[in-house]
């Protein structure tokens, strides 16, 4: 095997993929990205943890074809720390031998492993397809990832749950987390193809390389999937994934539709309250108490073995006096996904779910349970 490469447009795929790969693997070869290369000057680098897989095309100038598998990292590195620009030449050395990478007067030999020991997730048909805007997309996974459960025993809610549904103003597909603290919900419209999708939960690991892919292009995602599971074009990346198999939860039971009282505030005044009251919170709770009432909002903490703080903000609120109490961090996570000036808080009592939201945006709604302070 042996080509000739672009450096940045190598760099690039690299960055892709080589996410996927762990640094540590107790089985050799999944820390190593497959490098193939074809006649018609096509060179794909392939990455995969046994759960995700990710292929990249980049173009090459081809001169003998084969296939071989590098280490990921070490290869990324190199290549990073290469001149702008520069054309990289690689070539196998012998069958059973290295693989050499090459520019200018810096040469460097990778250990290989056989290409044909390397795994594959295959060709599933996945009947379900629809495109939706990059965007969109990147919008539902980046506001609601934030609620992924980390918690490996409660597994169906280490990822998103995705699906359609029907609404008053016609379909919206909806992505939703939650760790049973707090909940996220985000929609938008339904993609043409999206509406009988089924409803699939995608891991927080794809959910999170899938916004990387998505940082610099503007170009439409097409969505493929099963039951079993989801692949995302992306360009030139296709990025598959197992889904996880379980029942993610009725989570419309926990969203509160009878909260009354409401709380209007400016957005970044609470941030900023919360954080400076909460640097006295204890390290285990981190909690803070909000004291609503007409026109203000009196955020503050109690520490016992620290002090106290307090911070009164400005607030619209009409009804009897309310005090409730958050996880700070947790009230943090969700009012940095608020993108508008102002946000609604829909309270009912101080032990109840709390809906919070963007008061110019529908579209996306966070719960937040309370806790003792």
């Amino acid at each position: 095997m042996r080509f000739v490469v672009d450096r940045n447009a190598m760099l690039r795929a690299l960055g892709h993929i080589t996410g996927i790969v762990e640094r540590r693997n107790t089985i050799p070869i999944l820390s190593n990205i497959l490098i193939g290369a074809d006649r018609d000057g096509g060179l794909t680098f392939k990455a995969t943890d046994l759960d995700m897989e990710a292929v990249e095309a980049v173009p090459a100038k081809v001169e003998v074809t084969g296939a071989v598998t590098v280490p990921a990292h070490t290869l990324h590195d190199i290549v990073r720390k290469l001149p702008d620009g520069a054309e990289i030449r690689i070539e196998r050395k012998g069958e059973e031998g290295r693989l050499k990478v090459a520019t200018g007067r810096a040469s460097f030999e990778l250990a290989i492993l056989p290409a044909d020991d390397f795994p594959d997730m295959g060709q599933t048909e996945l009947p379900t397809r629809f495109t939706v805007d990059s965007g969109e997309l990147k919008r539902l996974f980046e506001k609601a990832r934030f609620a992924i459960s980390t918690e490996e025993t409660r597994y169906y809610l280490n990822g998103i749950y995705l699906h359609a549904v029907d609404g008053p103003e016609g379909g919206k597909l909806r992505a939703v987390a939650t760790d049973g603290h707090r909940l996220a919900q985000v929609e938008t419209a339904c993609p043409a193809g999206a509406g009988g999708m089924p409803g699939v939960i995608v891991p927080r690991k794809a959910v999170g390389e899938v916004i990387k892919l998505l940082e610099s292009g503007a170009a439409p995602v097409e969505v493929t999937l099963s039951p079993a599971k989801i692949r995302f074009a992306v360009g030139d990346v296709v990025l598959t994934s197992k889904l996880i198999d379980g029942s993610f939860p009725d989570y419309a039971r926990v969203i509160p539709t009878t909260n009354k009282k409401l709380l209007l505030l400016e957005n970044a005044d609470l941030v900023k309250a919360v954080d400076r009251v909460s640097t006295l919170s204890s390290e285990k709770g981190r909690a803070v108490k909000l004291n609503a009432a007409e026109g203000r909002l009196v955020v503050s903490a109690n520490n016992p073995e620290s002090g106290s703080a307090t911070e009164e903000i400005s607030a619209e609120y009409q009804d009897e006096p309310l005090e409730i109490g958050f996880n700070a961090r947790y009230l943090l996570d969700i009012t940095g996904q608020i993108d508008g000036t102002k946000a609604l808080f829909k309270l009912a009592d101080g032990s109840s779910p709390t809906l919070i939201s963007d008061e110019t945006d529908a579209s996306a709604l966070y719960v937040l349970m309370p806790m003792r302070v």
